[in-house]
């Protein structure tokens, strides 16, 4: 009894998942993006990752950059175009966003990108020691409720994971316009032996860092009268 209940739970779970990953009905075009380009560009973690991550990449990148959560794309599509012999990769659970992102890298023709759409704590596993230059993590779901906070990304065993994959002198990157989730990153990141906080005066987190490209997440923030704090630390 408790065996079947258990697997019940199981597949409700699933369908919340699925029910988050899933929003509003792809247009076809979109749809015939996810089904036959995304093929081609996501990351298959099932298997063993190269010993150099930058073969991931033909030609083979110069370095590795990785953004979490890249909602529709704006950012990371805008680095990998502003930074051509960089590799990107993107993860994203949800197939409106990927199905956003693939859209534009159709339109511009963008061949520095991989896609994940799962959950980046298997792709930090996945991913080789020292495998990035920089993480990015733009405008995360803040999760607000208290009993929701261990759904955060930014975690203790998440950052020692981000430790592991990111290089000496790489950078972890953090934008958020939600107070609790700002302090909440940097009291969590402030007792990380593994990175520490680009900060020297107030507007070197008040404001974006040279080349920012603003989000419509960045963007729907500062209409409501909310400011995002740009936080940046170093891998030691």
């Amino acid at each position: 009894m408790n065996e079947r209940k258990s697997d019940a739970s199981r597949a409700d779970d699933e369908r919340a998942f699925f029910g988050r990953r899933k929003g509003h009905k792809l247009r076809q075009h979109q749809a015939d993006l996810v089904e036959n380009l995304l093929p081609h560009l996501a990351l298959d973690i099932s298997s063993a990752a190269p010993a150099d991550a930058h073969e991931i990449f033909d030609p083979k990148a110069d370095e590795l950059r990785l953004e979490i959560g890249f909602g529709g794309g704006e950012h990371l599509v805008a680095e990998a175009q502003a930074f051509p012999a960089t590799g990107f990769i993107g993860c994203e659970p949800y197939i409106n966003g990927m199905a956003k992102i693939l859209a534009q890298i159709e339109a511009g023709n963008i061949g520095n990108v991989r896609l994940f759409a799962g959950d980046a704590a298997e792709l930090l596993a996945w991913l080789p020691k020292a495998a990035l230059s920089r993480l990015d993590l733009i405008h995360p779901d803040p999760w607000p409720k208290r009993r929701h906070w261990k759904r955060r990304f930014v975690q203790d065993k998440t950052i020692a994971a981000m430790a592991r994959v990111i290089r000496s002198g790489g950078e972890f990157r953090f934008v958020c316009d939600i107070d609790d989730y700002v302090a909440w990153t940097l009291s969590h990141m402030a007792r990380s032996p593994d990175f520490t906080w680009l900060a020297g005066r107030a507007d070197d987190f008040r404001l974006p860092w040279d080349g920012y490209t603003m989000t419509r997440y960045g963007r729907k923030a500062a209409r409501e009268g909310r400011k995002a704090a740009y936080l940046r630390f170093r891998r030691v």
